[in-house]
C-alpha cells in the first residue's frame, strides 16, 4: 500500500484521483486546497488530514517523513498554471508525482522538471488517459499496419459547453489556463501525435475566447480541428438530445467512435504508474509544444484547408472583454 497526498482536493478533477487511489488499494493521508468544499473526501478517505494553508500542509507532510505514513506519491489537481510549482514542491518533499494535464504551459518548463527529477531521485507522471482507451489503442495499431505512404484525412470536433462562470475563473484567463486549445484540447493533440507522428505544419485559422480552429500536418495525417466551449456551436442533433458535450473524430470520412469507456481511465492510469509503466515528462513534450505554438500563433482566417465549423459566426465575449 502506497501513501498519497493530494494538492487541489476541491478541484473538478480531484474525485477521479480520489477514486483511483481508493480503487488501487492505496491510502490518502493528507490533502490540501485553499477552498474547503471537499466533502467528496468522505466518500473515499474521511480520515485523511486536510489543510487550507500550504504552510500547515507542508509542516504535516514533512513530519510524516519519520513515520509509517511517509509520502510515496503526491497527486496534483490544481489549476494549470500552478502545476509546475506544485510538482517542484512535491519532488523536493521526497515523493513521486502524478499530475493532471497539462503538466506545464511552456515546453522549456519540461526541461527544468527533468533536472529536478534527477536532483531528487523522484519521478513525475501524468494522466494521458486517451493512450489507454481500447478504441484508440486499436486505431494506433491500424495506422501502424497501414501502407507506409498512407496519409489519413481527419476532422476533429470537440465542443464542451461552459457557462459564463468560465470567464471569471482561472480557466478563462489565458495566462493561467493556456487558453482553449491547452485547456480542452491537449489530450487530443497528444493522442493525434502519438498515433500519426510528429508535426510538420501547425496552422491556426480562428482563435477567440470561446473557440479555436486550425490545421495540423502530421507525418501520417492531415488534421482539421475545431474546439469550442460555446453551446451555440453544438450541432442540432446534440441540442435535441440535450447534450452539453459533442465529441467526434472523422477519419477518411468515417466516424471513429470513442465516446464510451472514459470513466475508469484514471484508475487504469494509476495502475500503470504503480506498475512502473506510467507516462512521464518526456511523453508530454510534443503536445505541450503543439499547444504552445497554437497559443502564440497569429490566426490566418479562413484560408487553405480549414474545419467546416470554423465558418461559424464569432461570438462577443459575454462580459465585453477582448
Amino acid at each position: 500500500m502506497k501513501n498519497f497526498a493530494l494538492i487541489g482536493a476541491a478541484g473538478y478533477i480531484a474525485p477521479r484521483h480520489l477514486k483511483a487511489i481508493k480503487d488501487t488499494n492505496n491510502k490518502l493521508v493528507a490533502a490540501y486546497d485553499k477552498f474547503d468544499s471537499v466533502g467528496i473526501m468522505d466518500s473515499y478517505f474521511p480520515e485523511a488530514a486536510f489543510f487550507t494553508e500550504l504552510e500547515l500542509f507542508d509542516r504535516h507532510c514533512t513530519k510524516l517523513k519519520s513515520t509509517s505514513e511517509k509520502l510515496d506519491f503526491v497527486s496534483i489537481c490544481t489549476p494549470n498554471y500552478l502545476h509546475d510549482s506544485h510538482m517542484r514542491y512535491s519532488l523536493r518533499l521526497g515523493a513521486d508525482v502524478i499530475c493532471e494535464k497539462p503538466l506545464v504551459l511552456n515546453p522549456w518548463n519540461l526541461d527544468s522538471l527533468v533536472k529536478i527529477e534527477q536532483e531528487t531521485g523522484h519521478k513525475i507522471y501524468t494522466i494521458l488517459q486517451l493512450r489507454l482507451h481500447p478504441s484508440i489503442i486499436a486505431l494506433k495499431q491500424k495506422v501502424e499496419n497501414a501502407p507506409k505512404d498512407k496519409i489519413f484525412d481527419i476532422d476533429l470536433t470537440y465542443i464542451t459547453s461552459r457557462g459564463n462562470w468560465y470567464y471569471t475563473s482561472w480557466k478563462g484567463d489565458v495566462r493561467k489556463s493556456g487558453g482553449i486549445a491547452t485547456n480542452i484540447g491537449v489530450h487530443f493533440y497528444d493522442m493525434l501525435q502519438w498515433i500519426f507522428g510528429e508535426v510538420g505544419q501547425n496552422i491556426v485559422h480562428v482563435a477567440s475566447h470561446d473557440r479555436c480552429a486550425g490545421f495540423l500536418e502530421l507525418k501520417k495525417a492531415r488534421v482539421r480541428y475545431f474546439l469550442s466551449i460555446n453551446a451555440n456551436n453544438l450541432p442540432e442533433n446534440a441540442v435535441q438530445g440535450e447534450k452539453r458535450t459533442y465529441r467526434t473524430i472523422s477519419i477518411d470520412g468515417e466516424e471513429f467512435e470513442f465516446s464510451q469507456g472514459f470513466t475508469e481511465l484514471h484508475t487504469e492510469s494509476y495502475k500503470q504508474i504503480l506498475a512502473g509503466n506510467g507516462f512521464g515528462v518526456k511523453d508530454t513534450y510534443e503536445s505541450i509544444k503543439i499547444v504552445h505554438e497554437i497559443r502564440n500563433a497569429q490566426p490566418i482566417g479562413l484560408k487553405g484547408d480549414y474545419h467546416p465549423l470554423a465558418k461559424l459566426p464569432l461570438s462577443k465575449h459575454p462580459f465585453g472583454w477582448k
